[in-house]
């Protein structure tokens, strides 16, 4: 008959690599901006080189629906850095759409403005705001 103590240091191992593969699998396995239900593309992409203060990112971003969940979705998995900013602009046609970004507000050229369909941006506090139609006064509606 084995010793209890084998039975016990063979638990512990099978424990041990079931644990190591359950979290190799989570940490590969994380979702993304592909996994979501409307097609997406960026159009383009700006971030300051300031490592050491506040990285500020703006992306413009031609989705081909107004489904307003899986837009904040896709805002919510864009990178973020803490004490940083992400805004997020969306587009609703590839030729409407931005192909520059700048580092100031209002971060693309004037003319895109109106083909804008929704803004994410998340602060350096980690505040969220999402804003149907940000450059369309009379049918701006934040959630």
């Amino acid at each position: 008959m084995k010793n209890p103590t084998s039975y016990l240091f063979y638990a512990i191992i099978f424990i041990v690599v079931f644990l190591i593969v359950w979290i190799g699998k989570e940490s590969f396995t994380q979702p993304g901006v592909n996994d979501l239900d409307l097609e997406f593309e960026e159009m383009a992409f700006y971030r300051n080189e300031n490592n050491t203060g506040p990285v500020i990112r703006v992306y413009a971003v031609y989705a081909a629906d107004t489904s307003w969940a899986v837009l904040k979705e896709y805002g919510e998995l864009m990178p973020h850095t803490k004490y940083g900013n992400t805004k997020v602009y969306f587009f609703d046609s590839k030729e409407n759409s931005p192909k520059r970004t700048f580092p100031e507000e209002p971060y693309f050229e004037g003319e895109y403005q109106q083909y804008c369909i929704a803004k994410y941006e998340k602060s350096s506090m980690g505040d969220v705001t999402f804003v149907k139609y940000p450059f369309r006064d009379s049918e701006r509606n934040s959630n």
